[in-house]
């Protein structure tokens, strides 16, 4: 949601906000207006990390949405009491009023028609009838030129490749393909991202050596990595 005209960028629904959601949500506001300059969220322990329970958010240890929004340049503020996300908290108010009566006049009862419907229906009439003009009419966003912000809007972890040349990634054995890198990459340390949507990819320093589906399966086992 943004802040000045509280009109809504991106909604879906979740069984559980965290941070794969966090992660949609930020691209799909990235991939549709630009990057922004600030990120204003609840301290939720998806967004910060805190030592002290009621007590202030690290600037040092980062979630990784935290990471991510630093990697991108944008500032992340820390939400201290209901009485500063006041605006968004009407917004929500409102979205929970209103959502589950327009999704029984619109006949909808599964939550993939539920999200469709969102997209292409109810944001557009929602900031019709709720967003406010900005003050300045030209746009904060900036675009993404090199769209980096797919590699960085995502779980990103360092792992030790196996004697057997696979990666262990919450309870899958990701196997390495055949790469023209070196023959084999055991002992060596490899980046993995898990993507919003499942999906997973290894990496060797800049070098993109496979890709996953959400099981684990190589999508493309035909491909030498290079």
């Amino acid at each position: 949601m943004e802040d000045a005209t509280s009109e809504l960028y991106s909604a879906f629904l979740v069984d559980q906000e965290g941070t794969a959601s966090s992660f949609r949500g930020l691209g799909e506001v990235v991939a549709t207006h630009g990057l922004f300059c600030s990120l204003y969220t609840d301290r939720g322990s998806h967004y910060f990390f805190t030592p002290e329970g009621g007590g202030k958010v690290s600037k040092t240890v980062l979630t990784q949405v935290g990471r991510a929004l630093k990697q991108l340049g944008i500032e992340h503020i820390a939400a201290y009491s209901p009485q500063a996300r006041g605006r968004s908290e009407r917004v929500f108010g409102t979205l929970q009023d209103r959502l589950p009566k327009a999704l029984k006049l619109a006949g909808i009862d599964t939550v993939e028609a539920a999200i469709r419907w969102l997209s292409e229906c109810y944001i557009a009439d929602y900031n019709k009838r709720f967003a406010i003009t900005a003050e300045q009419a030209d746009s904060a966003f900036v675009a993404d030129a090199l769209g980096a912000w797919r590699e960085i809007l995502c779980i990103q972890e360092d792992r030790m490749v196996g004697n057997d040349n696979t990666v262990k990634w919450e309870g899958l054995r990701l196997q390495l393909p055949l790469s023209r890198l070196r023959a084999h990459f055991v002992k060596a340390t490899v980046r993995v991202h898990e993507y919003p949507d499942g999906q997973l990819a290894v990496f060797w320093g800049p070098h993109r050596l496979a890709d996953y589906d959400a099981r684990g399966t190589l999508i493309d086992p035909t491909r030498q990595a290079a």
